[in-house]
Formats: structure tokens, sequence, C-alpha cells
């Protein structure tokens, strides 16, 4: 009876040890043909990539990341959607996919890519700068993000170039609102947005017009000392300005320019600025 009963309990150790060994051995068959077929995924996302077919990409990538969340191209997928996206001008689909690598991947060798992509989907949205200045604003965020802790990459030295315009985009913004407000002699409000671009924006092409504003506004003001200060002001970065020239028309005839020495080392330095903004 003892023997039986050890019989059956050695028959039961085994079956355990048994069944134990056949689980694993199906498990690894499962792991093998689960990166097989996210290997077959990824591919076929590509090749649909290149045929033009975005969405069926994106869904093979998406597809890949489900399959083995834990793999080094689960993240890799998730950008490759997110620009399948944005390579056919969805940006709403690509910012969503780029905002949930950034959730999700964090500290992630593509970080870099994943923001200056977000930056140019946003960017890409600027129709009119009288309207899209949530656009604008977030551009501006992810790119200034990207100089500050990006700042060796290639991808930085893009969004300095975008942020200069993005400036300038804004400063124009500024003066559509100070002139709006001008022309309806609401002379407060005017006189701040172009205090605004003098003090924000005075490396955008929009300075030397808000300067010459300020003389105008603040000598219809009777503040003749003020209008006299912004004529200096004008006048000494950009003496050859056409609204240096109205500037000074503006003041009475005892008012005389006056002819200043610059440093034409900083004067070239800024010109060649400019001119950069616009190759």
């Amino acid at each position: 009876m003892k023997f039986q009963n050890l019989l059956l309990l050695f028959i039961i150790v085994i079956t355990l040890i048994s069944c134990s060994k056949k689980d694993e051995k199906i498990s690894l068959i499962k792991e093998d043909n689960l990166e097989m077929q996210m290997i077959e995924a990824y591919n076929e996302g590509i090749k649909e990539f290149n045929k033009g077919d975005i969405f069926f990409a994106a869904k093979k990538f998406n597809e890949v990341e489900l399959l083995y969340p834990q793999s080094l191209w689960a993240p890799r997928s998730t950008l490759m959607a997110a620009y399948a996206y944005y390579s056919q001008l969805y940006f709403n689909d690509a910012i969503f996919e780029l905002e949930r690598f950034l959730d999700k991947y964090k500290n992630h060798p593509n970080t870099d890519y994943a923001y200056y992509l977000l930056g140019v989907c946003h960017y890409n949205q600027i129709v009119n700068e009288k309207k899209d200045l949530g656009e604008i604003v977030k551009a501006k965020e992810y790119f200034t993000l990207l100089v500050k802790e990006f700042p060796k990459t290639d991808f930085a030295e893009d969004a300095k170039f975008k942020l200069e315009l993005i400036q300038e985009i804004l400063a124009s913004k500024e003066l559509y609102l100070a002139n709006y407000y001008f022309e309806r002699e609401k002379w407060i409000p005017a006189m701040n947005r172009y205090k605004k671009i003098v003090n924000e924006y005075d490396t955008t092409i929009f300075i030397e017009e808000a300067l010459y504003r300020l003389v105008e506004l603040n000598y219809r003001l009777g503040l003749v000392d003020e209008a006299k200060k912004y004529t200096s002001l004008l006048g000494y970065n950009y003496q050859s300005s056409e609204w240096y020239e109205r500037s000074y028309n503006i003041l009475n005839v005892n008012y005389k320019k006056t002819e200043i020495k610059k440093d034409l080392k900083n004067q070239k330095s800024l010109l060649k600025k400019f001119k950069e903004l616009f190759q």
C-alpha cells in the first residue's frame, strides 16, 4: 500500500515536471512567432509607406508596438507612424503619435528628433499669423526646448533658424494690431504694442516701422522729447532707413539730425543676420 502511494506520488511529480517543460517550450515557440510577426509587420509597414498608403503603413507600425512593446522596434515604429502621417501632411495624427512617443519612451535616443518633428508639424500649420497664434506658440515652445536640451544636434541648428522666422511672424502680428489701434485712435494700446516690438522683437525687420510709429504717436500726443528719443534711436541704428527720414520730417525744422559714429562691424553683422533670415 505504501509502495502504491509512493508510486502515485512519483507519477504526479513526473507529470508536473513534464507539463512544466511543455509549457516552457510552448511559451518559447510563441515568443519566437511573436518576434517574427513583429518583423513582418514592420517590413510591411515600410513597404506600404513606400507605396504611399500611409494609413495602412501607420497601422502596421502601430501593430509592431502592440505585438512586442518591450522591443527596440516599438519606439522606432511609433516614430515611423508619426513620420508617415507627417509625410502626407496629416499633422494632427503625427502630433498624436509624437506626443505618445515622448510620454511612453522617456529619455529615448531619438527624443531630439521627436521634438523637432513636433515643432515642424505646428510650424507648417501657420497659415495666417493673425489667426494661428496657438500653432506659432507651440512651434516656438518645441524649437526652444530642442535648442536648450539638444544644442549640438543638426535639428537644433534648423530649429534656431525657424525660431528667428517665428520671431518675424510674432512681430508682424504685433505690428498689425498696433496699426489697427493707431488707425482707430486708441493711443495707449497702440503704444504698448509698438513698445513690445522694440523690447522683444528688436532683431526683426519690423523694428524700424515700430520706432517710427512711436515717434509719430508721441509727437501727436505732444510728447516731443519722447519723439526725439525714438528718432535718435532710429537714426543710430538705421540712419539710411526710409523710416528714419520720415521720422525726421515729423519733427519741426529746428530739430536737426545728429551725426553719430557707429560701430560698422556691428552694423555689418546685423545686416548679414537679416540677410540670412531669407536665404
